[in-house]
């Protein structure tokens, strides 16, 4: 599970990062709004830990910018403001949970396996005019069935449950085919060029795009 731990205060990142990667997890950290937005550009998460206050762009920003693009990564708002009216702000905003600080550090790897749980627990995913059972692994775009192979379902999933993320090749290889390694084969551009085929090709817009050096993005693009 990877986790970005966005908070202002550095002693406070270490602490967290160095309790999340002792239960197992993989973390990283941003000092601030912008560098949270970068790396969530850039990289791919499971789960995100979000302070209210930070320099320049605020908590608040942030999960505005990643709801505008269509990235539906988890957040779980980690705060010392107690107040009712924002804790009710921060999950219309989109927030799947708001913790207060102090905590008790295993109460929030409880709230994170418990939003994780949820996160994966839900039935349909859609981006743009993309639709996707995970129940009975299919998939429409603009309600035109599309026939994908479990591979190429896998594929799509992974980068809808990522989407408006770059997802890396080295991300692909472990969620799809269960490799922590690179095996030295185009094994994920082919799949890639074949889904484009199915799910891009046929339609006036395409949702695959590809970042150079950070991997493939599922989004809609103006």
């Amino acid at each position: 599970m990877r986790i970005l731990i966005v908070d202002d205060d550095p002693k406070y990142r270490t602490f967290v990062a160095r309790g999340l990667t002792e239960s197992g997890m993989v973390c990283a950290t941003a000092p601030d709004g912008e560098t949270a937005l970068e790396r969530l550009t850039k990289e791919s998460y499971d789960l995100v830990l979000l302070d209210v206050m930070l320099p320049g762009l605020q908590g608040w920003d942030v999960m505005e910018a990643l709801r505008a693009r269509s990235n539906n990564v988890p957040v779980i708002w980690v705060t010392a403001r107690d107040a009712v009216d924002e804790r009710v702000k921060g999950l219309r905003m989109g927030g799947d949970d708001y913790i207060v600080k102090p905590f008790a550090f295993a109460e929030l790897v409880a709230r994170i396996h418990v939003v994780m749980r949820h996160h994966r627990s839900r039935t349909n995913l859609s981006v743009g005019d993309l639709e996707m059972d995970l129940v009975n692994s299919a998939a429409t775009r603009g309600g035109q069935q599309i026939r994908l192979t479990r591979t190429e379902f896998g594929l799509l999933r992974c980068l809808a449950e990522n989407a408006g993320a770059a997802v890396s090749r080295a991300q692909l290889l472990q969620t799809v085919w269960g490799l922590d390694f690179d095996p030295g084969t185009n094994v994920v551009e082919v799949h890639i060029r074949r889904l484009r085929k199915k799910v891009d090709d046929p339609f006036e817009q395409p949702l695959i795009h590809t970042e150079r050096g950070a991997g493939y993005v599922l989004e809609e693009r103006g």
